[in-house]
């Protein structure tokens, strides 16, 4: 009678267990913004590895002979993608010259992520707030061209070794250009220049210690261009008339 009290007792111990370990997994935390077009930015604490997105984007420094540095979710993500990141840069195929892009599909099971691009930094030695503006006008014009719903994007940096910049002034950066990149995509289309195509939403990922700064500068870039782009001029690019 003992004995099966006690296995009665320790079975409902290990439900209790499990039952509380499953709740003890809270959510990404996470803030979003509207921004222009009906475009929802979110600053969010995840990695690169971990976000169903149709486009997930990174950056990366030019290739160093000697050695790339891999750190965090940098390190992670290469392995998550089963070592694709480091083969390309270890055997010069992906340089990254500021501006340079490469894209691939992750190969099953590794990422949730469908389409992974990387976008170069350049030398590490010259990474500036300009990089960044480089690296969010051609994220959005990459998203459109790619027709990417959901987009998300990593910096990198700091999991690269580098802390020159601001993660939040890094974002904010990045969100203003990437905005304003996409409000000439959305006029083109609006004039028949180009066909037309909305991104639905974008994640900007950063680790827990940089969240609060981020959010709170990528939502000050967000309402700051926001303003800029209204004061747009809005006379048609072209004197002809399209089809």
């Amino acid at each position: 009678m003992k004995a099966s009290m006690i296995v009665v007792l320790t079975g409902l111990l290990l439900i209790a267990g499990s039952a509380a370990f499953a709740t003890d997994s809270p959510s990404a935390i996470e803030k979003t913004f509207d921004a222009p077009h009906d475009l929802k930015v979110t600053v969010k604490e995840t990695g690169p590895y971990a976000e169903a997105a149709d486009l997930q984007i990174i950056c990366l420094f030019k290739h160093k002979p000697g050695g790339d540095t891999y750190q965090g979710s940098a390190k992670d993500t290469d392995e998550h993608l089963h070592g694709i990141l480091s083969a390309l840069r270890n055997r010069d195929e992906f340089v990254g010259e500021l501006g340079e892009t490469i894209l691939f599909t992750p190969p099953n099971g590794s990422i949730p992520a469908k389409r992974f691009m990387v976008i170069g930094l350049g030398d590490e030695k010259d990474l500036s707030l300009d990089s960044l503006r480089v690296v969010g006008r051609i994220a959005a014009r990459e998203a459109v061209r790619l027709q990417a719903k959901h987009v998300a994007w990593a910096p990198v940096i700091r999991d690269e070794g580098n802390n020159v910049l601001d993660v939040g002034e890094t974002g904010r950066a990045f969100i203003e250009q990437m905005l304003s990149a996409y409000e000439t995509e959305k006029r083109l289309q609006a004039q028949g220049l180009a066909p037309d195509f909305s991104i639905a939403g974008l994640v900007i990922e950063v680790g827990p210690t940089f969240f609060e700064g981020a959010a709170k500068q990528v939502g000050e870039g967000i309402e700051s261009m926001a303003a800029k782009l209204a004061q747009r001029n809005a006379a048609p690019y072209s004197s002809a008339e399209t089809q």
